[in-house]
């Protein structure tokens, strides 16, 4: 499956459409111009148990890397990756980790 982005230097969001539906999607709000906030993952029933989550978890891993942002995890999903995930921490701030 193909994770794709849309961005409007407001909000924006990483997910999965099939058919002209989203099946999975991760939603993020821009908090200035090098955080953003993930506020929101959801992924439709078909998808469950594929990994398809903590897929979209590692595309927003990834765009906070790759253009130097913070990432802070609202999200209890993400969040969740994220904690069980030592590699993924180097994007959030300190005070976000284990809290």
């Amino acid at each position: 499956m193909t994770i794709q982005q849309e961005d409007n230097k407001k909000k924006g969001s990483f997910y999965v459409a099939q058919d002209g539906n989203r099946l999975a999607e991760m939603v993020y709000t821009w908090a200035g111009d090098k955080t953003f906030i993930v506020e929101h993952t959801e992924v439709s029933e078909s998808l469950e148990g594929k990994g398809i989550g903590k897929q979209l978890v590692q595309q927003a891993v990834d765009f906070a890397r790759k253009n130097d942002l913070i990432l802070i995890p609202l999200c209890p999903f993400t969040k969740g990756v994220i904690d069980k995930t030592p590699a993924f921490q180097d994007v959030i701030r300190k005070e976000w980790k284990n809290h």
